[in-house]
């Protein structure tokens, strides 16, 4: 790997971090970013996703735990469905062919973005 490719994955780790930190989920940057510039295989960017995702939710908890924003009560049901659906997500990525699940993700994205312009136009 060239410099410059470090650069760029560096780069598109740092954006889908601070973007997820925002709450806008990192993913939603990531993935394009890791299989449209960068040209990495769908699973690759979905697996690395994963990835990511645990590390930032273990610092976000962290934050949000400090600031007093998390309700005890519940925290460990939340975070073992968390667990369990990611290894689910990761086994069933794994066995839906790349082109099918390049396409599940679009269309993901374009509900995710009709969703969103529907909040921010009640707002």
């Amino acid at each position: 790997m060239n410099i410059f490719a470090l650069f760029l994955n560096i780069v598109a780790g740092v954006v889908a971090g601070v973007f997820g930190g925002m709450g806008m989920g990192g993913g939603t940057l990531l993935i394009p970013i890791l299989t449209i510039a960068l040209g990495f295989e769908q699973k690759l960017a979905q697996a690395i996703n994963l990835i990511s995702f645990l590390v930032m939710s273990i610092f976000s908890l962290i934050v949000h735990f400090k600031n007093g924003f998390v309700r005890t009560k519940k925290l460990w049901l939340m975070i073992s469905f968390g667990i369990i659906f990611s290894f689910l997500g990761a086994f069933l990525a794994g066995k839906i062919n790349a082109n099918y699940l390049r396409k599940l993700f679009g269309g993901f994205l374009v509900i995710l973005a009709i969703f969103q312009g529907i909040k921010l136009l009640k707002k």
